[in-house]
């Protein structure tokens, strides 16, 4: 409805022009008078309401507007959930040992260490993790697993997953790790079932099934059963065998069960998870079961405020018949180990926030690790590494100083039998995207 104001009072004076008499005129003009006050007043009535509708109109729309867009975001936001994210690393060493004459005279090798993919993400209810390396002698698959959570605070997963045993997921500062790695006692990875109860109530609980190795066990088709990133059981030494020689007995794990549980205290600034680990499985020939192994550990990893220390006790076992040594393998080589021995282990680290340039972070440590009471009756093994490693962007460095005796990749062997004291400065510098 519209009515024009100006319009209506135009015909108004028109009629007052007619002619009449001057007294009826007189009573007319009031009663127009009248009459065009009450209409000016429902005009201006009418005119406030349907201000009133535009404005509400106007915010209905609006708010119509932002909840359109706000849906919009929604759904965006929970479609850009799925998907798988590539990343990885490349990753080049520097090393300066004592054991190697040649590597000393030249003043240390630079040398390319991996190139690697990694994959991360969901599509739908069910994740994928993956990992895999390509080194200039080998290409491995450190993990590639399935995940799914089935309830609150439980998560399965499944494929070639990290076995739970120990400080977790590292017992170590280090690029070297403990001398618990070289055993198969820590940053392992199997083919098999893991089920992962979070953190809730102040404790956790990882229970595994591993039916074999990452490579398929001791038929698995593959060249060498050395090319794998985790150190594996793969046969076990005769007298007549050398130490790094492949294994004329080999050996494979199988039905493997491991679970580890800890427990979280927080009591001021210090908190604290304490646990114990432990591992059963058979060990198979090809034709029968040769033989049984089993592990366990107590350990604990404590924070208080910038510093961090682990500790960890560890027994392991590998029983046959009058075997004494074992052979393992990885990073495309082989060596031996005792078939039974104990570890201790002491890491103690600092972290330091920085804002010096691009470098954002620096953590000093010393990791301390120790192997005795060996079945094979050789002296104990010894590793320790005092460094440090540097954050800048997408750049991560460790500078590490090692001594060890009788330890892989550092001048000797798990099994060695050596007095001497070996030295290796080792400097990784990896580019991650």
């Amino acid at each position: 409805m519209s009515f024009n104001c100006k319009t209506f009072l135009i015909a108004a004076a028109g009629y007052l022009a007619t002619p009449g008499s001057f007294a009826d005129n007189i009573v007319e003009t009031e009663e127009i008078k009248q009459q065009l006050s009450q209409l000016k007043a429902q005009i201006a009535a009418l005119e406030a309401r349907l201000a009133e509708q535009e404005a509400a109109q106007a915010e209905v729309s609006a708010q119509q507007a932002q909840l359109s867009a706000s849906d919009s975001l929604a759904l965006h936001d929970e479609t850009s959930q799925d998907g798988i994210t590539v990343g990885g690393a490349v990753r080049t060493n520097f090393n300066h040992t004592s054991y190697n004459d040649g590597n000393e005279d030249r003043g240390g090798d630079f040398d390319f260490d991996i190139f690697r993919f990694n994959l991360n993400g969901s599509i739908g209810d069910v994740s994928l993790n993956a990992e895999i390396r390509f080194f200039d002698y080998m290409t491995a698959v450190k993990y590639a697993y399935l995940g799914y959570q089935f309830a609150e605070d439980w998560e399965v997963q499944a494929g070639i997953t990290q076995v739970p045993f120990g400080n977790w997921p590292y017992n170590s500062h280090n690029y070297f790790f403990s001398a618990n790695y070289y055993l198969g006692l820590e940053d392992d990875h199997d083919l098999g079932v893991l089920f992962k109860r979070q953190l809730s109530n102040n404790w956790q609980l990882d229970l595994g099934f591993f039916k074999n190795d990452e490579l398929g066990g001791i038929d698995g088709y593959v060249g060498s059963r050395a090319d794998r990133y985790s150190y594996d059981i793969v046969g076990f030494r005769t007298l007549s065998d050398g130490i790094f020689d492949e294994p004329s007995q080999p050996l494979g794990e199988y039905n493997t069960f491991s679970g580890r549980f800890g427990y979280h205290l927080n009591q001021n600034e210090v908190t604290t998870e304490l646990g114990v680990s432990a591992l059963a499985g058979g060990l198979h020939n090809g034709k029968a079961r040769a033989g049984d192994y089993h592990a366990w550990a107590l350990h604990s990893n404590s924070s208080y405020r910038n510093w961090n220390l682990q500790l960890q006790y560890s027994h392991y076992q590998y029983d046959l018949t009058n075997v004494d040594r074992m052979a393992v393998g990885a990073y495309a080589f082989y060596d031996s180990i005792a078939a039974e021995a104990s570890s201790a282990t002491v890491n103690l680290a600092y972290s330091l926030p920085v804002e010096w340039g691009a470098i954002t972070d620096l953590q000093f440590y010393n990791n301390y690790g120790l192997v005795f009471d060996k079945s094979d009756g050789t002296r104990d093994t010894l590793m320790n590494v005092t460094g440090m490693s540097v954050a800048a962007g997408g750049f991560f460095t460790y500078f590490d100083l090692v001594h060890a005796r009788n330890q892989a990749f550092v001048g000797g062997s798990a099994s060695g039998n050596s007095n001497d004291i070996e030295r290796r400065f080792n400097i990784n510098i990896g580019y991650y995207f």
